[in-house]
């Protein structure tokens, strides 16, 4: 029952629309009507300004670690220091990947949400935190010479696994490697695909930049 229990409540924490009820609080509008449709922080500083961006950002981050934070201690597993190979850890690992779900494809919002990479970053601090430190100055340098948030953010994700492998290879694993392999290569391939009609957009030269 716990098993069930914190991937349900991943699902459920990733499905808090933060960014529709900030638009809907300030703007009194539907964020699902603006730009890209999406819920995400990039959305929100389209239609609500950069603040509500950022706040959007910031929330969407904590429910995603908040996520994997409740299914450590469910388990009693310890939040750092993983050196134990436990069978948990995958239920761990799912309860992130389904907050990444929940954001993308909310209950409350007809499962029409965001990108999940807000979600993902979230999750992925409390599962590998120097690998995302690494995934993130890569979205920034991606973004900083193409304003495109799509882009970077994609190479950011994609790059996570990537850099598990360059870790382990090395001897500098944390925690259970194939499940961590598992939930960074689920991540990319959920936030590659919410990108769809990004990369669409990319390679006909027709997406937005970021100001």
């Amino acid at each position: 029952m716990p098993s069930a229990a914190v991937v349900i409540i991943g699902y459920l924490l990733g499905s808090i629309p933060f960014g529709y009820l900030i638009v809907r609080a300030t703007q009194d509008a539907d964020i699902r009507e603006t730009g890209s449709g999406g819920t995400g922080a990039t959305n929100v500083s389209r239609r609500a300004g950069k603040a509500a961006g950022v706040f959007t950002l910031l929330l969407d981050v904590l429910k995603g670690a908040a996520a994997v934070i409740v299914a450590l201690w469910v388990f009693g597993l310890p939040f750092s220091g993983w050196t134990t190979d436990s069978g948990f850890y995958w239920w761990v690992v799912a309860a992130g990947i389904a907050a990444i779900v929940g954001h993308m494809f909310p209950l409350w919002l007809g499962f029409r949400g965001g990108k999940g990479v807000a979600t993902g970053v979230g999750v992925f601090v409390v599962l590998t935190p120097w690998l995302i430190a690494i995934s993130a100055l890569l979205f920034l340098i991606v973004v900083s010479r193409t304003r495109y948030v799509s882009l970077g953010s994609m190479v950011a994700v994609c790059v996570l696994p990537i850099l598990l492998l360059i870790q382990d290879t090395i001897g500098l694993s944390r925690g259970p490697f194939i499940p961590l392999l598992t939930a960074t290569l689920t991540g990319a391939l959920l936030i590659v695909f919410a990108h769809r009609e990004n990369i669409k957009r990319l390679l006909a030269g027709t997406e937005a930049k970021f100001k």
